[in-house]
This record gives structure tokens, C-alpha cells and sequence, in this order.
């Protein structure tokens, strides 16, 4: 059976996932992730910065190496919103298809955010009532408001976490009249979702990967419990209410002391967090799930489809 390979080109965080396809499902053969912010210095001016260039094909040759190793026959690379909205974004795709073979795929926001549902839909049994997807890139946000059967409503807001520390982060730890500042953005900038979540009765909200996963770590470490073998990773509101405020309270050298913090979202947790903390208390949403597939795995379940039809 084939080995295809995965490659999420997120504005943050670099994912490589290589899975075996069979007429059964999929089994993952390797994962891994690293942090290249390739949003840093240049996003919130609509450019790819030369050091966040050199980053990403860095950390595509290595994973090129891997997919050699592996005898990989299809790779599937995708990019979303530091590459589409980029003015070098394209050329770069380009650039790095020179320096390493990969062709990158760069994605609309409407593409991604159906990826991510059926992503989240391999790992959560989603309720019959309506949920909220969120997932917190660098430089976008997805939402998908949907059931088990379907996206009803979906929208990428550039608002993700590298341009919202960029506009709002200036202080460490970030001080009050910041987050309200932030606060106040959002409130203007998320008025399409207020009205569409004013048409579904929603009170669940779904995270998708990314700081969602450092959230769950945290309070697992903080409850003492166990990662869980599925992918589904627990988080309550109480516990991430309790995380938050430590977050926004704590400098960066203390942040990282937190059990469950990783340095790849040390920085961005701040607003990421801000932002999960709004959405709960504007919209009164009463329950968080967490799950661990997003993206990559939406592609793996699409190409597996494909392959079986």
C-alpha cells in the first residue's frame, strides 16, 4: 500500500505527517513538527522576511531527507495564510520547490477550513447540535460552525496569533489595557460571526491542534492526568479558565516554567489564549473539546478517499 506524505506549511509551525494508506484506514508511520514563524517580521507588512525563508527551506530539506528515507510516493504540501497573503508568497513557493522538489499547494481560506473539519471529524464525535471549530493559526483563524454531517458556516479572519501579538503584545506579561485593545479588535473584526452564531444554537467549542494541544498538556500536568490514546484530548472551561489567568500574569521566562508549556507557543499563547477567552465569555459557550487532528489530517482523510474510490 502507498506511504503518503503530509506537509502543513502553517504560519507558525512546519507539520510533517507520513501515513501508510490502506483500504482500512491509515497508519501513521512518522510525525513530527517544527517551529519556523515564518509569519515573524514580515506578515503584518504582507511579505515572507528573508530569516523566515531561510528557516522554512531549512526545515523542508530536512523533512524531504525523511520522506526519501521513508520511500514515500505522493507528497502533498499545503500552505495557508503567510503564503496566500504574502506579496513573495507564490515567488517563494517557487523558490522552494527549487531548493527541495515539493510543490506547495497554496490554499483559500474557504479550502482550509473544510480540511480542518474533516480533520476534526477523524478525532471528536462531533454532538448533533450545532459545534464551533476554532483553529488558531499564526496567521489566520478559522471558524466552522457544523454538525456530524456538515460545515454550515465557515470563515477565515486573518486575525490569527503572530498578527495579533504583533498589533497587541507590546508588554510582558501583557497588561490590562492591551487585552483590551484586543478586545475591542475583536469585537469589530468578529461581527460576521456573531451573526451567524445568533442563526445556530451553539455551546460547544471544538479546538483544533495547535495551542489547544499546550492548553490540554497544561491541564493534564496540572490534574495529574494521563495523554490520552485517542484523539481527543481533554480540556474543561474551569481548567482553562485557571490556565489563562496564569498565562496573561506571567512573563516569558515564566510562562515556560508552566508543566505542559512548550516553547513553540510560549509567545503566542498569550493572545491565542486572549482570544479563546472572549469567544467563551461573548458568546457563552459552556463546553471545550479539544482535538488534536486539524489540517494535515483533513488531506490525509481526503487523499485516502481518493485512493479508495
Amino acid at each position: 500500500m502507498p506511504q503518503i506524505a503530509v506537509i502543513d506549511l502553517g504560519t507558525n509551525t512546519f507539520h510533517l505527517l507520513v501515513a501508510e494508506v490502506t483500504a482500512d484506514g491509515t497508519e501513521i508511520v512518522h510525525k513530527e513538527k517544527q517551529s519556523v514563524k515564518i509569519g515573524e517580521d514580515g506578515i503584518s507588512h504582507g511579505f515572507i522576511a528573508p530569516p523566515a525563508q531561510e528557516r522554512a527551506i531549512r526545515t523542508l530539506q530536512a523533512f524531504k531527507e525523511k520522506i526519501i528515507n521513508l520511500e514515500v510516493e505522493q507528497v502533498h504540501a499545503t500552505a495557508t495564510s503567510a503564503f496566500r497573503n504574502a506579496s513573495n508568497g507564490a515567488s517563494f513557493a517557487q523558490d522552494i520547490f527549487h531548493h527541495t522538489g515539493i510543490k506547495i499547494e497554496i490554499i483559500e481560506g474557504n479550502r482550509e477550513d473544510q480540511l480542518i473539519y474533516q480533520g476534526v471529524k477523524q478525532a471528536v464525535a462531533l454532538d448533533v447540535s450545532d459545534s464551533l471549530i476554532i483553529d488558531i493559526g499564526g496567521g489566520s483563524v478559522e471558524f466552522i460552525i457544523c454538525d456530524p454531517v456538515e460545515a454550515k458556516w465557515i470563515y477565515s479572519f486573518e486575525i490569527g496569533a503572530q498578527r495579533l501579538m504583533d498589533k497587541f503584545h507590546h508588554t510582558d506579561p501583557i497588561n490590562t489595557e492591551e487585552i483590551q485593545q484586543l478586545e475591542h479588535y475583536l469585537d469589530d473584526t468578529l461581527s460576521p460571526l456573531a451573526t451567524a452564531l445568533d442563526q445556530f444554537q451553539v455551546t460547544t467549542l471544538v479546538g483544533a491542534s495547535g495551542t489547544f494541544d499546550t492548553l490540554s498538556q497544561i491541564y493534564m500536568a496540572q490534574e495529574g492526568l494521563a495523554k490520552p490514546a485517542t484523539p481527543e484530548q481533554p480540556l474543561s472551561i474551569d481548567g482553562f479558565q485557571r490556565i489563562h489567568q496564569d498565562i496573561i500574569q506571567k512573563n516569558r521566562v515564566d510562562r515556560m516554567k508552566i508543566p505542559g508549556m512548550i516553547e513553540m507557543r510560549v509567545d503566542m499563547i498569550v493572545v491565542a489564549s486572549s482570544l479563546i477567552n472572549y469567544l467563551l465569555r461573548r458568546f457563552g459557550l459552556e463546553q471545550i473539546r479539544v482535538s488534536s487532528y486539524a489540517l494535515k489530517e483533513g488531506v490525509l482523510a481526503e487523499v485516502q478517499k481518493s485512493i479508495n474510490s
